[in-house]
């Protein structure tokens, strides 16, 4: 088989990705195209000799000095569909700044398109609709991510408006942001508040206000995924439940928020194990959505909280 349009392509991929970065790592580029660094030594050389300026430095990377350009590239179709889930995800999921920005730049994106691929793109991006439950950001704060975003790249803080669940004031402080996230159908970003002086988590749509000042980091933090990972760290307390089948497969979606780790089936009922981080509030008050189908089979804590939250509901039905 001839491999020498196979190696054009990844040619031309690796010119584009070197264009997306100011450093790109050899190994970076060996994972994405699953081939060995010695093919991608042997790639970088092929684009040396062409004219490419690149310039390397052992243990950083690669790059492509500065005002180097490649001229304007092609899509391919399967290309051009990802736009519209992209563009319809922006739409929905991002604040109105970001997403206008977004906008834009798809502007830029179709005006490259070979008229066919412009036609092919219309007959399907209106079919497509992405929903969501819940805003996700506050009307008083449009830009939210925008902001954030800024914050983070050119590490300066931010005064943050913010107000929780438990407290009904809003609260000023300084923050320090570290990153953004997405869970639980909402949209979080984690960062050092020098008002608690400690790491914190907010959520978006508690936003009240936001904007960048010129007060640089006073911290070098680590990276968001060491945070969140300390997070699971967390004591959990093994939950067992007997569910009846016809109820258990409702609840798959739902489940993986409460820690969820496996099934069986046992004398025609559905056993699930969950490592849980809080028996006293949560757990028990999604067990009682389905209670009536279901039984707890550990721990007796558990079993006991249940029974508590049902005696203050039925007093306060009475």
């Amino acid at each position: 088989m001839d491999e020498s349009p196979k190696r054009f392509d990844r040619i031309v991929a690796i010119l584009i990705q070197l264009q997306s970065k100011k450093i790109v790592k050899a190994q970076e580029l060996a994972n994405r195209f699953e081939v060995s660094l010695r093919t991608i030594y042997r790639d970088i050389r092929t684009l040396e000799a062409s004219g490419v300026p690149i310039y390397s430095e052992a243990g950083v990377g690669y790059a492509l000095m500065d005002g180097y350009r490649l001229p304007p590239v092609m899509f391919t179709r399967e290309e051009v569909s990802s736009f519209i889930a992209a563009e319809k995800l922006m739409q929905k999921f991002t604040d109105p700044s970001l997403g206008s920005h977004y906008a834009s730049a798809m502007f830029k994106l179709k005006s490259v398109l070979r008229s066919t691929d412009k036609d092919w793109l219309s007959n399907i991006e209106s079919k497509v609709v992405m929903q969501t439950a819940e805003p996700m950001f506050n009307d008083n704060s449009p830009n939210t991510l925008a902001v954030l975003f800024e914050s983070i790249a050119e590490k300066k803080q931010i005064l943050l408006s913010y107000k929780t669940v438990e407290r009904d004031e809003k609260t000023q402080r300084n923050i320090e942001p570290v990153g953004v996230f997405h869970d639980h159908n909402n949209w979080y970003f984690l960062g050092y508040c020098h008002l608690r002086k400690d790491y914190r988590q907010f959520r978006t749509d508690r936003i009240q206000g936001i904007q960048k000042t010129e007060s640089d980091f006073t911290i070098e933090h680590d990276s968001l995924e060491n945070y969140l990972a300390k997070t699971e760290t967390i004591p959990t307390i093994k939950v067992r439940l007997l569910i009846e089948k016809k109820i258990a497969r409702y609840l798959e979606t739902e489940r993986k928020y409460h820690g969820y780790i496996s099934e069986k089936e046992v004398d025609g009922q559905i056993e699930m194990t969950f490592m849980c981080r809080d028996i006293e509030s949560s757990f028990p008050r999604w067990f009682l959505m389905f209670g009536d189908y279901a039984k707890i089979l550990e721990p007796e804590r558990l079993k006991v909280r249940a029974l508590e939250l049902l005696e203050i509901n039925k007093k306060r039905l009475l």
